[in-house]
């Protein structure tokens, strides 16, 4: 008995503490199920509300294609000849009818006159098929009354004028046939204003789509959506989402169904067991870990905060890394799809980082990187995320008012920043910063595409000359694509060689008349691309690493064609990628000893860009060259800012007049005056003149009276094959008067 008032006690304490405990644990169960309820429903309701308002847009902007697409082949001089003009069926099924069946999917076309009669039908890709529009006149002649009615009250007359942006035209929804469908109707008018029509005398382009299945799944697929459809009857089961659709008359026509995505319920299922568990687990050790859990939570806490930092910033500058980046871009683009706000990504590049890295090290690598670091951030408030994705990267992230503005004033001030000397290790560096910039503006955009979208820009920026900045634009990406295809075609073209060829544009003595040599120039006939213009490819085959194999190409053919004709000057142009190779110079040599090639019969072409990025590397190698007796030429002389300061610096042996100033010249022009002064300077240093684009015989005589060495030109030649040039340089001797005579006859 006297073991009872112990045991009570033991029960009471066991009440006392455990008890609330456990009490607790069930009501902070029950709260925190409850919230899990409730905030699982709240996020598919809002997802519901994103996804409805996302279908709104799409479902705009499939209708806004329709006449969109028309305004392509209405404004067309062509479209009128052949339907106003002169009725041409074939022209019209191939531009305005079966062709908008095949290209854009319409399912009808029909072309009406000034009297709204039908003078063309399509259906289905057949043509003509007027039994729709017999059927339907009734449905489709008061949307083409419509129009008339907008042209009457001068809408194209302000669309003509500029004083309207938005071409006339009338689209709606309506049952056509039973089937819902977008009727589109825009007049055929004149492209350059050359045919004039009586107002109101306009043919009308009509067209209809039905909104389909196959829309409503190309629709889905596109944007995620699951089960889309176009239906009059939804189906019963509360889990599809319906958007509808009406006509402009505000009458029902059809609605856009869809399974919406609910990820509350899915993280709902996905949660559950896992809180089940925990609770479960919870309610045993509460009581042994409640002391420990307070004394290590502090500890817990600051440790928690240290690896959230490290993990979420770049230890280097410590600014926020590209995991930090990733994630907070994302909610900047998901609060622009939800709240309106406009986003700005700049993707930043440091130009010429990597020379400063491997001239005074890693160590002063990093150091000028902090400093970079501190700059940029100098420049920016707090609307403005900036992170180091890694080496010399940078992005910044804006979110809010005037992203373009904001974007390119940012892009601009820290340009200026970044050109600024630093000072790192006891030495003044200098570098750049190029800028790719992406925005958005009203539409939806993923992260990872706004990122590619900025890539692209900045690689545009690079490749416009650095230090600066470039906005995105869709010609960029298209660019980029074309890019791509003509560096996997040079691929080929490089292990077949059999497309490359080099062509010779002769150089001619001015005091003679004669070919005193010719330059090299490459040419590309594709069998894809047909013939590709060296403007296009040599930029890429400079970017992917081409470049060599294609120098190679047209040095050896230059080397072989001067051993046949030693004596000659053979001008090969050198990009900038190939002279900053230490490889080139020894492969120089090579080709020479190889073709048997005089060096002193080479003269190498290079540009002033040369010398400005790098010129301690393109100074050790034009000492090589000539050294080795091989000629330097600076070409497109005139066009830089530092072209004298070049000729007094760096051995050159000739300069190229550019074509710019050759093309201008005329008797007391000031062209002339320019022209006569850089042929006075170059000979005053010793150096010859070549005049490039000589295309007149006026040009060629003031150019002559100039002083000018060599002659360069469609006048007296074109570029022509090797098998030509060796029988004009078998003429070498012909007086000047037969030069043009005898190209003519070659």
């Amino acid at each position: 008995m006297r073991n009872e008032p112990r045991l009570l006690k033991r029960w009471q304490f066991s009440a006392s503490v455990l008890a609330p405990a456990i009490l607790s644990l069930v009501l902070t169960g029950a709260a925190v199920i409850g919230y899990v309820l409730w905030s699982t429903a709240d996020i598919d309701r809002r997802a519901l509300q994103r996804q409805t308002e996302l279908v709104r847009q799409v479902v705009a902007q499939e209708i806004e294609k329709v006449p969109h697409a028309q305004e392509s082949i209405a404004i067309w001089d062509d479209a009128i000849a052949n339907t106003k003009i002169d009725f041409n069926k074939d022209w019209i099924d191939d531009n305005l009818g079966i062709w908008m069946r095949e290209y854009f999917g319409y399912d009808h076309v029909v072309i009406l006159d000034q009297s709204d009669r039908p003078i063309y039908t399509m259906s289905d890709g057949l043509s003509p098929a007027a039994e729709l529009f017999a059927s339907e006149r009734g449905l489709l002649l008061p949307q083409v009354a419509a129009l008339r009615g907008l042209i009457a009250d001068g809408a194209l007359k302000d669309y003509s004028d500029g004083t309207s942006s938005e071409f006339p035209r009338v689209v709606d929804i309506r049952p056509v046939d039973g089937r819902p469908a977008i009727i589109s109707v825009v007049p055929i008018i004149s492209d350059t204003g050359k045919i004039e029509q009586q107002p109101g005398s306009e043919f009308v382009h009509l067209a209809i789509s039905y909104l389909d299945q196959s829309i409503a799944t190309a629709l889905g697929g596109q944007y995620m959506l699951d089960e889309t459809a176009f239906t009059s009857e939804p189906m019963n089961s509360s889990g599809y989402a319906l958007h509808p659709l009406a006509s402009n008359a505000g009458r029902f026509v059809t609605f856009f169904q869809w399974k919406p995505y609910r990820p509350g319920k899915i993280m709902l299922d996905q949660t559950a067991p896992v809180l089940a568990a925990a609770f479960f687990i919870a309610s045993i050790l509460v009581v042994a870990l409640v002391d420990k859990l307070w004394k290590s939570s502090s500890e817990l806490e600051v440790g928690r905060r240290k690896a959230h930092h490290q993990a979420t910033h770049d230890p280097l500058t410590g600014l926020p890394n590209r995991a930090q980046f990733e994630e907070r871009l994302g909610s900047a683009l998901a609060a622009c799809a939800s709240e309106g706000p406009q986003v700005a990504l700049l993707m930043l590049d440091l130009d010429r980082f990597k020379t400063i890295n491997d001239t005074l090290g890693h160590q002063a690598g990093d150091d000028l990187i902090r400093a970079v670091g501190q700059r940029l951030e100098e420049l920016l408030d707090d609307d403005f995320l900036l992170a180091r994705l890694g080496g010399d990267e940078f992005a910044i992230v804006y979110s809010g008012k005037a992203a373009m503005l904001v974007a390119n004033d940012v892009a601009q001030r820290a340009i200026a920043a970044i050109d600024k000397p630093f000072v790192v290790s006891g030495s003044e560096a200098f570098i750049g910063v190029s800028i790719g910039i992406a925005l958005v503006l009203d539409e939806a955009v993923c992260r990872l595409e706004l990122t590619r979208k900025a890539d692209i820009a900045l690689y545009e920026a690079k490749s416009a000359g650095r230090n600066r900045a470039a906005f995105y634009e869709e010609a960029m990406n298209e660019l980029l694509q074309s890019r791509h295809l003509i560096e996997a075609e040079l691929r080929d073209a490089l292990r077949c060689a059999d497309q490359l060829s080099v062509a010779y544009q002769p150089l001619f003595d001015a005091r003679t008349g004669t070919i005193s040599g010719a330059e090299a120039l490459v040419r590309w006939q594709n069998l894809r691309l047909g013939q590709v213009s060296p403007a296009h490819f040599i930029p890429v085959a400079e970017a992917s690493g081409l470049i060599e194999g294609v120098g190679d190409f047209v040095m050896r053919s230059a080397c072989e064609m001067g051993a046949r004709w030693p004596g000659h000057t053979l001008a090969v142009n050198i990009s900038p990628t190939q002279l900053r190779s230490p490889r080139f110079a020894p492969r120089v040599f090579d080709i020479i000893r190889d073709s048997g090639m005089r060096p002193g019969d080479l003269e190498l072409e290079i540009t002033e860009s040369v010398l400005l990025e790098d010129e301690c590397v393109a100074s050790a190698a034009l000492h090589a060259f000539r050294q080795a007796g091989i000629k330097i030429a600076l070409d497109d002389f005139g066009t830089g800012y530092s072209s004298l300061n070049y000729l007094k610096r760096y051995p050159v042996d000739r300069i190229k007049i550019d074509r710019s100033f050759v093309s201008q010249l005329a008797r007391r022009s000031s062209s002339s005056a320019i022209v006569q002064a850089m042929v006075t300077l170059a000979h005053a240093l010793d150096i010859e003149v070549t005049a490039e684009g000589v295309e007149t015989q006026e040009q060629m005589e003031i150019l002559v009276e100039m002083g000018c060495n060599t002659l360069q030109g469609f006048l007296l030649s074109a570029p022509t094959s090797p098998e030509l040039i060796d029988v004009m340089l078998h003429r070498h001797d012909v007086p000047q008067d037969d030069v043009s005579r005898t190209v003519e006859v070659a």
